[in-house]
């Protein structure tokens, strides 16, 4: 990894009043340490529970903190940078609105570089540096250590904070007998961006690899989100002296432990003498924009679905004895990874031979999650000549609403600028969408006000909702996708996916196969 320089930076919080015009930020970044320009994104965190870092409290709980971005184009050293107040904030909008009260304030500096593209524009985007496109963690980002500050009407105070911090790089996990790490250039997409990307794997081998030379393997591919490790795999038994957490998410105390215990469970089945031998991978293919590519060719990212399945699948079937056929390889995944998988066997029917997607992203963008891309006119509000209805985004087991799509969109534009959050709608937009005159994605829709554009909802639906694609093309689609497609969701979806599950089982049950 480069040696990245320190980088010092001021911020002056002139805390008169949270309401008054004369707050200001006035940011200044060290000379004497910093020698090239900076470019990135400035976020200024801030946070009244102490639980953690503000970097990492930022999310689409009720439970978020607070944070304010900014871009930072050209920043030359020793050249102060005031701190824009009309910077958008999540989950207040602006600054001027912050409650009086004590916080711990914290600034992080997302940085980005320069990427000259093969269409011939330049943008500038956070590079993956091994963490998965996750900003908070990023290495070679820089931060400050989180104080104390006080904002009241009555302060008079200026606070200076400085960036001394820097992410360290992540440490590539180990081989072991049966996991395997690697890694490939691919000239696809070297092309496209223009500097060498690599593309990676967690390869999961089957019992008796090394000592049948001779043997060779079908392939189970797995999509979703960046793996760090091959996860779910455990050779020896649950830690005896594991303290049981508590997850929230499925109302389990302990589910640590079940997790650990799972996960050796299918150790000792997959060297058991009746269990099928064949090879796992799981995929890695983060990018400028999100911790996965979304497995398919993109007018913003590139020809990810081309790399996958025509260099990188070849390359470890080669290296591990795979059987290097169609008929001997399928796909599967849940949420992203579901959509990648249905995706992936729609647009290269012959290449696999079966895909298995659990509650996969919208595959019909009737129901982007709760949001008709063809005939609402705003994703935020449900249409209504009197009253504005927030729509929901996030939903419990038991039906609560968490946060809306609104909220969901405005923390990713508090994060970012031009799709570069490194989340979940901007990714979505990032895929589907064409590319702008200015090199970036085309927005899907306005990112404060959510009025949808309708000639990009139009591109998206011929090029990206796979019930549209596979019914306008079932005549030949059909016969190649017969038997190979299953899908499964459940009736209550957090972010709603089984709306469009819906609407492509109609297709397939009463349409397709009308029998």
């Amino acid at each position: 990894m480069k040696h990245l320089p320190l980088l010092l930076l001021t911020i002056l919080l002139s805390c008169q009043s949270a309401t008054k015009d004369d707050f200001q930020i006035n940011i200044l970044l060290d000379q004497s340490i910093v020698q090239e320009a900076q470019d990135g994104r400035l976020l200024l965190l801030l946070s009244n529970d102490s639980t953690a870092e503000p970097r990492f409290q930022i999310n689409d709980n009720p439970t978020t903190q607070q944070v304010f971005g900014m871009d930072a184009d050209d920043w030359q050293p020793g050249v102060p940078l005031e701190f824009d107040l009309s910077s958008f904030g999540y989950p207040i909008k602006d600054i001027r609105d912050l409650p009086a009260g004590e916080y711990s304030v914290q600034v992080l500096f997302n940085r980005y570089e320069t990427f000259n593209l093969s269409t011939g524009q330049t943008v500038k985007l956070p590079p993956e540096m091994g963490e998965g496109q996750q900003w908070n963690r990023k290495p070679g980002n820089f931060y400050s250590e989180p104080r104390k500050i006080t904002i009241s009407p009555d302060a008079q105070e200026s606070i200076e904070i400085t960036l001394d911090q820097t992410i360290e790089p992540i440490a590539p996990p180990e081989d072991t007998k049966y996991i395997k790490h690697v890694k490939m250039q691919s000239d696809l997409l070297t092309e496209f961006w223009g500097r060498p990307v690599e593309l990676g794997a967690n390869v999961l081998l089957p019992e008796g690899f090394d000592e049948h030379p001779e043997a060779r393997y079908p392939l189970m591919i797995f999509h979703g989100h960046f793996p760090y490790d091959f996860g779910g795999f455990r050779t020896s038994p649950p830690d005896p002296d594991l303290e049981p957490d508590y997850s929230a998410r499925f109302d389990v105390k302990g589910y640590n432990k079940i997790v650990q215990q799972e996960a050796y469970d299918f150790y000792q089945q997959w060297i058991s003498e009746d269990f099928p031998r064949f090879i796992i991978i799981e995929i890695q293919h983060a990018n400028p924009y999100y911790d996965d590519s979304y497995a398919v060719n993109s007018a913003n990212l590139g020809p990810y679905g081309d790399a996958i399945t025509y260099e990188l699948i070849p390359f470890i079937e080669e290296q591990f004895r795979g059987i290097g056929e169609g008929w001997s390889r399928f796909l599967y995944g849940g949420s992203t990874g579901g959509w990648e998988a249905l995706a992936a066997q729609v647009f290269y029917p012959d290449e696999y031979n079966g895909c298995f997607a659990a509650c996969p992203d919208p595959i019909d963008f009737r129901a982007y999650c709760l949001v008709n891309l063809y005939e609402d006119k705003n994703a935020y509000y449900y249409e209504s000549n009197l009253k504005q209805a927030l729509r929901p985004g996030h939903r419990d087991y038991l039906g609560d609403v968490s946060s809306t799509v609104q909220d969901m969109n405005h923390k990713e534009l508090a994060l970012a600028t031009k799709s570069r959050s490194g989340q979940q709608f901007d990714i979505w937009e990032a895929v589907y969408s064409p590319m702008g005159e200015d090199g970036y994605p085309q927005r899907i829709w306005d990112k404060e006000t959510g009025e949808i554009n309708p000639e990009v909802a139009q591109y998206w639906k011929e090029n990206y909702d796979l019930r549209h694609i596979m019914e306008s093309n079932w005549e030949t689609l059909g016969p190649k996708l017969e038997g190979k497609i299953h899908i499964y969701c459940g009736d209550m979806d957090n972010y709603y996916l089984n709306n469009a599950v819906y609407l492509t089982e109609d297709f397939l049950e009463n349409t397709a196969n009308p029998n």
